[in-house]
């Protein structure tokens, strides 16, 4: 037979009733230890006046210490009983024995004191277990006519049994009961539609299927995933998300501001319009990030933000970018051989043999003297024959390319070396192409080493950069498409990039109509993660 699974209202329901219960056993508990208290409180002090009533009787006084003080006494005691509802009232003498009590069986038994001091002649009343049954006592000293200490009075009462306190309270036990079933069932009623509504009808089983799916969902997907609630604190954060960000710990239920994470990162993740697309570098790693504002009915719940490794596709880049620079300045240098071999042999057809060694040698001083300008500011070889061929590429299209005279750069490490040369090569080409048509058209290069950073400016006699694209010149070339891989568009991305991700970073330090001046600014040594930059990429 197949079990009835409860609904999730049911289930509230019975915890509900368990919550009750246990709320009242503790009532009752309470209302226990009050009644305990209250009885010790007042038995307790009508005991003391009893026990101080018999000890100033003066028969006590009289025949406490007489051989027939059982008998004499008698009266005394069962008048301070009938008094006081005491359970038991007895006299002993100053030896702790008693000698005339309202049970008989006590008569010639020591009397239990417990912590009592009545032997001192001090009064006393507290607790005491006699004959295994709990009861108020108090003692009261029998002083004789000269001050000493004749002996003591004792009043007793017992506690009720524990059921008999639990039934004094059945009536407010009762009315406890039925107030705490009827807001049970009133509470019940409009959570489980307060939990209909909000789940969507959905029960517990298909909740926890949901969530479960989720979770394997989240988890298994390679983009990283940051949901964030409308006061910043992260909701969501899955193993992408961790491993992308370098995050470490417990991040759920923290503030975004609280993360170990770059400031501009920490504001990408912590706002909550949408964002398309940014390019964001993160220690040695370049993602795109997506954010979109959550709501729900209407109402604002925060933002999730995805984010894409494109670390290899900005390698891939770089590579393409280095790749189609040199094939572009081989071709130069084809082209521009080329022209020349087809003079010298136009020349050796004419036999004009003095043109030619006038030519030729005019040819060599240029190139070793190009060679030698280059070689002496510039230590690293694979920066050095960058500009070389660079230099025959902006000839090729009448544009001069002019190496500062103050120019040096030492031999850097084989790393720097490669990065150097794709951020020269860029920044050489977009110069070029902009100073073409220019006059005059012109490229001056300027590298040196400040401060433990490598500094290269290159300038041109262009049109000049506009304010407004100071900051989207180096994004909006970051872009996925086939068309941009052939490329276009990469090249001050790529610059900025490569910066950044070696702890520098790329500048527009001179704008206006005169031309540009970018200035690139790495260390030596590439620091340790955590850098960012953000911009717009394109698809």
């Amino acid at each position: 037979m197949r079990r009835t699974r409860l609904t999730l209202a049911g289930q509230i329901l019975m915890l509900q009733l368990v919550v009750i219960c246990g709320v009242l056993v503790v009532i009752a508990m309470i209302s226990v230890r009050q009644s305990t208290e209250t009885f010790q409180a007042t038995r307790g002090s009508a005991m003391r006046s009893v026990a101080e009533y018999t000890s100033n009787v003066a028969v006590v006084r009289d025949q406490i210490d007489e051989p027939g003080a059982t008998r004499a006494l008698a009266p005394t005691v069962d008048r301070g009983l009938q008094l006081s509802g005491a359970t038991t009232v007895a006299i002993a003498d100053a030896g702790g024995t008693i000698v005339a009590s309202s049970d008989p069986r006590e008569v010639g038994t020591r009397a239990v004191l417990g912590d009592s001091r009545i032997g001192e002649g001090r009064g006393w009343s507290g607790d005491l277990t006699i004959n295994g049954v709990r009861v108020v006592a108090a003692h009261a000293p029998v002083i004789g006519d000269d001050g000493s200490v004749l002996g003591f009075t004792i009043a007793t009462q017992a506690y009720p049994r524990l059921w008999d306190r639990i039934t004094d309270e059945t009536t407010d036990l009762a009315v406890f009961l039925g107030i705490g079933a009827l807001a049970g069932g009133l509470g019940t009623w409009w959570v489980s539609r307060l939990l209909k509504r909000r789940t969507r009808g959905l029960g517990s089983a298909e909740i926890a299927t949901l969530a479960d799916h989720r979770e394997a969902l989240l988890h298994s997907i390679g983009e990283g995933v940051v949901a964030v609630d409308p006061s910043g604190r992260v909701t969501l954060v899955n193993d992408g998300a961790r491993a992308l960000l370098g995050l470490q710990g417990v991040v759920i239920g923290r503030p975004v501001s609280s993360l170990d994470l770059p400031e501009d990162v920490r504001r990408l993740l912590g706002d909550h319009d949408d964002a398309h697309d940014e390019v964001v570098v993160v220690g040695d790693r370049v993602l795109v990030v997506n954010r979109r504002a959550a709501s729900s009915h209407g109402r604002g719940i925060g933002s999730v933000t995805t984010m894409r490794d494109r670390t290899e596709l900005v390698s891939l880049q770089n590579q393409l970018s280095s790749n189609l620079s040199i094939s572009d300045t081989l071709r130069a240098q084809t082209h521009e051989f080329a022209n020349r071999l087809h003079t010298i042999s136009g020349l050796v057809e004419l036999e004009e043999y003095d043109e030619l060694a006038q030519l030729l040698g005019t040819l060599t001083r240029e190139r070793a003297d190009l060679d030698a300008r280059i070689r002496d500011r510039v230590e690293d070889p694979a920066v050095a024959a960058l500009l070389v061929a660079k230099s025959s590429a902006a000839t090729e299209v009448a544009v001069r390319l002019v190496l500062h005279d103050q120019a040096h750069l030492p031999a850097v490490a084989a790393d720097l070396s490669a990065d150097l040369t794709t951020i020269i090569g860029n920044l050489i080409d977009n110069a070029i192409d902009a100073s073409r048509g220019h006059e005059p058209a012109q490229v001056e290069v300027m590298t040196g080493v400040v401060d433990q950073d490598v500094v290269v400016t290159v300038t041109d006699t262009g049109p000049g950069v506009p304010d407004h694209l100071r900051d989207t010149i180096f994004v909006r070339g970051f872009s996925t498409k086939p068309e941009v891989l052939g490329g276009r568009g990469i090249g001050l991305p790529l610059v900025r990039v490569i910066a950044t991700r070696r702890g520098g970073r790329v500048d527009v330090v001179h704008t206006g109509e005169h031309g540009a001046r970018f200035e690139v600014r790495v260390p030596l040594v590439a620091p340790s993660p955590h850098t960012v930059v953000t911009g717009a990429a394109s698809r």
